[in-house]
């Protein structure tokens, strides 16, 4: 019976309440699309972590994203090193790989490139390599300014296969062909020579990392610690450890992005309060009547706050509807700019969000609520 009248009572004013719930859509959709960019950010490093063939990482400096620094600072020469104690440690094989990005104002002149020994296949790096045009680099091109695009970054910057890319004044790389891997993490990078990126950066001694493939990948874990131990200045890194950097850098962005959320909830429980006292004032000769009938206190408290959560269901089904256009919007986006989706809703963000605007429409309920509960019957049967 309460949910009927509190039916009732939201389909008799259609455009007061049209508005508050579209006010409660808005908010709940900006906190699904804010929030399912964390989610799909997890996913996507995730996929992208799990392309990437090396069972280590190692950088210099302290372990973290701040590892890869625009400048390379670690030394070539530690790759031998390395080398000679491969039975101590177990490693198969080292490939050093140096990483530069040429910033620009726009995300279409933005290109990373990986510079890579060419001895060294880019399958054993990336997994699911293919070539979709033109050729990879051979140990021929050692030096060589030749590079092997990835299918996103070549739209993006406009080449292809015989096209050139300008790096800075003093070197451009001919494009040889055109390539993909899994995750899609090749697809926004620039693979050329590692002795003429070096060239071209004036960094002939030194590289961004040095990719290690273990003889027992399970052992990842122990080799790292034993590398970590015997070169304390070094970051050594294994995919997990990569991923939990990642992670807490996400932990950091949801809490702002909730913080930028709870903003706008706010402001859908302040729309769904005012609209409870609104209709509580207008109403109060009505319930004065239902009291006069036998109606206790509890139970116009009952139907007020039933409306409140009612009303604020509604705006979140229509905002969960928003949040979905808005976070396909947001990946239609993205995939155009670097080949990824960095928006995705779950049922656990869906459930959250509705929970959320539930919790939402009892709190801005309760005021109202027990106004309606404490109308006096003289008062509210007096009232014109």
């Amino acid at each position: 019976m309460v949910l009927r009248l509190a039916s009732a009572a939201l389909r008799r004013r259609p455009l007061r309440t049209f508005l508050t719930a579209l006010g409660i859509a808005v908010a709940v959709g900006s906190t699904v699309v804010f929030l399912s960019l964390g989610e799909g950010l997890r996913q996507a490093f995730r996929s992208e972590l799990g392309s990437i063939g090396p069972d280590l990482q190692i950088s210099y400096g302290e372990a973290g994203l701040t590892s890869f620094s625009v400048v390379p600072e670690l030394a070539l020469s530690l790759r031998d090193e390395l080398l000679a104690e491969a039975d101590r440690f177990g490693i198969e094989r080292i490939t050093p790989l140096l990483v530069y990005l040429r910033s620009g104002l726009t995300p279409t002149s933005a290109v990373v490139f990986q510079g890579l020994p060419t001895d060294v296949g880019i399958g054993e790096i990336y997994v699911e390599f293919a070539v979709s045009e033109g050729r990879a680099l051979t140990p021929e091109d050692a030096g060589a300014f030749v590079a092997v695009v990835g299918e996103q970054a070549a739209l993006r910057a406009g080449v292809e296969v015989g096209g050139v890319l300008r790096l800075n004044p003093r070197a451009s790389f001919e494009v040889v062909g055109l390539a993909s891997a899994a995750a899609g993490l090749l697809d926004n990078t620039m693979i050329v020579p590692l002795e003429a990126l070096q060239r071209a950066i004036e960094v002939e001694d030194r590289v961004t990392t040095l990719l290690l493939d273990l003889v027992d990948p399970e052992a990842a874990t122990e080799v790292a610690a034993a590398i970590q131990e015997a070169y304390p200045d070094l970051a050594v890194q294994t995919r997990g450890d990569l991923l939990s950097v990642v992670e807490r850098g996400l932990a950091v962005s949801d809490v702002v992005r909730l913080g930028i959320s709870a903003i706008a909830l706010i402001v859908g429980a302040i729309a769904v309060a005012n609209t409870m006292l609104m209709s509580v004032f207008e109403r109060t000769r009505e319930f004065g009547v239902v009291r006069a009938v036998g109606a206790r206190p509890r139970f116009l408290f009952s139907l007020v706050l039933v409306e409140a959560v009612a009303l604020s269901l509604v705006g979140a089904a229509f905002g969960v509807v928003l949040g979905y256009g808005g976070a396909w919007a947001v990946n239609r986006v993205a995939d155009d700019l670097i080949g990824l989706d960095v928006a995705a809703i779950t049922p656990r963000l869906v459930a959250f969000a509705v929970a959320v605007a539930m919790g939402m429409g009892l709190v801005a309920g309760l005021l109202p609520a027990a106004r309606a509960a404490r109308v006096p019957i003289a008062v509210a049967l007096a009232r014109e």
